[in-house]
């Protein structure tokens, strides 16, 4: 029977026309292996770890299971796992950290665009409607970039856990340049721009160092990788042990807190109103000291790898040579030794099979390249709809507590996804799988921003500005712009319908990096699913010259054609991969199974990735 990596090696050899070298020892990709001989630590590690995974189905699967047959996977129900508890403590720490950044972030918009006097609302820089998005949206730009740096760092130096941990003291520093600089006598001095500036830069920084790295930190803590057959103790059925939808189940689970989390808005906002933007600031700034205690707490529970070397720089490399080779396989070491060039090949600080483990990380990421149109979307609830909720009647409610039914809406929808519907279709023997979910979430984000742009006509047929809202026939007794006649409540179906799209496109963007990563690269291909964020704000940026009244309505109509076709080309291009996926996620066990895929960089006679299992599982505090 093929194994799962030889299955995968198919595809790959039909996209580049090769022949599938079936007589050969091969790696994931279908290529022979190079060969090179076991030292005597790498012969024991290989004994050891082999003797923990057997692959064959009825055998036991090393975490107290039996494996299924191939007729038991069709005909079976499959169910999640119990969640670790170490999972739930490091979905806490997530909580927390969104607390602080979506508490502090949603009232940027309000704080950059009116000024210090009050006559438009609590405000502190005065930098109108462009300025405000403009740098909000360079704010979420830099916070979706630095994720790179973090998973270099983890993956390369520290590990994911003292990563975190270092990053938590420089997101800490940020926060108090941020409350210090937002003290009004401070901003009458003149600071509050540049303390902004460096705030947003430092707080970008140390959010991105955690965000590379919490993802795959709480998916680590569950360890099986292969399905189990058992009985359940209720019914008696005999039923699958999958550990796709226990991942799956976690994702959904790490997604829930951020947005409990992110409900610090409903707070922030009034403490911006009645106290002043430095006490939200510092609410944000306590909550995140209280994440930050709990990691350290709990570090002698967690699960953790160990940093893999060189292996996120090389992968650079590796995909330089190949674009450079214009040949997938020009940076083996073995096709430049066949093309006669010695001197490259030795140079080389890597083997054959880390090269195929770069082509499984570039398969994962290609998923990922229409999510740029996604987030242009996603990024409106918390800059445009901000200043939209703004152009409507209030009625005391403050224009940027409004984002919080984006939060609400998953908090109450990923339950009902998680606990009724998912459980339901797999039942009925429905497949919702990774891509299909995908394409929803694209298309109910089409959908909100249609909500949006409809909304935005009704605003400009209202009273009393009319296309132009926030004019001088509308400023009350205090001389403070109010907004057109229309009820700002009525903006709550847009928030709405992002806080769903985001259960589908965004949930299962943080499962499918994890999930389609190979086991060295996976805060690697964690920070190019964060990257797309990244581009989306800068196509964000570059929307920003139509950001006036009435245009903006149109930006609305535009960017919901975008997700729509984007959406589309997804199921185009990429439907196919439901069908593989299965295959997709077993190759996690054929790493475990066999110690020789765990050759990440070869140099000389360092070989980076071959850990036993008993080092790469170890608490924390021993990383």
């Amino acid at each position: 029977m093929a194994t799962a990596y030889e299955t995968e090696a198919a595809g790959l050899h039909q996209t580049l026309d090769q022949p599938d070298l079936s007589n050969k020892r091969r790696d994931i990709a279908g290529e022979p292996l190079t060969e090179r001989p076991f030292t005597a630590d790498e012969k024991a590690a290989a004994l050891e770890a082999s003797s923990h995974t057997p692959s064959v189905a009825g055998e036991d699967d090393g975490f107290g299971g039996e494996l299924p047959t191939e007729e038991e996977k069709k005909t079976l129900r499959r169910v999640g796992d119990k969640v670790p508890k170490a999972a739930f403590l490091v979905a806490v720490v997530e909580l927390c950290e969104r607390f602080t950044y979506y508490g502090a972030s949603g009232l940027f918009q309000n704080y950059i665009q009116r000024p210090l006097d009050g006559r438009d609302g609590p405000g502190a820089l005065g930098m109108g409607h462009q300025g405000a998005t403009g740098l909000s949206t360079f704010f979420q730009f830099w916070c979706y970039v630095t994720p790179i740096f973090g998973a270099i760092i983890a993956d390369q130096y520290l590990g994911k856990y003292n990563t975190i941990l270092i990053f938590c003291f420089v997101y800490i520093a940020g926060l108090l340049i941020l409350t210090i600089t937002s003290i009004p006598s401070v901003l009458n001095q003149g600071a509050g721009l540049g303390g902004f500036v460096t705030a947003i830069i430092v707080i970008g920084l140390g959010t991105g160092g955690i965000k590379s790295n919490v993802a795959p930190l709480i998916a680590d803590q569950y360890k099986r990788r292969q399905m189990k057959v058992t009985t359940d103790k209720k019914t008696g059925e005999r039923i699958i042990i999958d550990p796709s939808i226990t991942i799956t189940r976690i994702y959904m689970i790490f997604y829930f807190c951020i947005n409990l989390g992110s409900l610090s808005l409903i707070a922030t906002p009034y403490m911006e109103r009645d106290v002043g933007f430095w006490s939200a600031f510092l609410l944000c700034l306590c909550m995140f000291l209280v994440g930050t205690v709990t990691l350290v707490l709990g570090r002698k529970v967690y699960v953790v790898r160990p940093p893999q070397g060189s292996v996120v720089t090389d992968c650079f490399r590796v995909i330089w040579m190949m674009i450079k080779g214009r040949n997938m396989n020009a940076a083996k070491p073995t096709y430049q030794a066949g093309l006669g060039n010695d001197a490259i090949a030795t140079k080389i600080k890597w083997d054959d099979h880390f090269v195929e483990e770069v082509k499984r990380a570039l398969i994962a990421c290609k998923v990922f390249c229409f999510y740029p149109v996604y987030w242009v979307v996603y990024g409106q609830f918390s800059n445009n709809f901000v200043s939209q909720a703004g152009q409507m009647a209030s009625h005391g409610i403050p224009n940027d507590l409004m984002q919080n039914f984006d939060p609400i809406a998953i908090i109450v929808f990923l339950p009902i996804m998680e606990r009724l519907v998912m459980p339901a279709l797999r039942r009925a023997g429905i497949r919702f799988p990774p891509i299909n979910r995908i394409v929803a979430g694209f298309w109910i984000a089409s959908m909100a921003m249609v909500y949006a742009a409809v909304l935005q006509h009704f605003i400009y047929k209202a009273g009393p500005c009319y296309e132009h809202p926030g004019c001088d026939a509308s400023l009350d007794a205090n001389g403070q712009a109010q907004g057109n006649n229309i009820h700002i409540a009525a903006q709550t179906g847009a928030y709405m319908l992002i806080g769903i799209s985001e259960i589908f496109a965004s949930v299962t963007g943080y499962e499918y990096a994890y999930t389609k990563a190979p086991p060295s690269m996976k805060s690697f291909v964690q920070s190019m699913f964060l990257l797309t964020n990244a581009f989306g704000s800068a196509i964000s940026e570059a929307l920003n010259p139509v950001l006036y009244d009435p245009a903006i309505q149109w930006m609305y109509v535009g960017i919901a054609v975008a997700s729509f076709v984007a959406g589309c080309l997804i199921w185009v291009l990429f439907h196919h991969l439901n069908d593989t996926e299965e295959e997709m996620n077993a190759m996690d066990q054929d790493y475990d199974a066999d110690p020789t895929l765990r050759r990440a960089s070869v140099h000389d006679d360092r070989t980076v990735g071959l850990h036993r299992r008993s080092v790469e599982e170890k608490p924390a505090m021993n990383a």
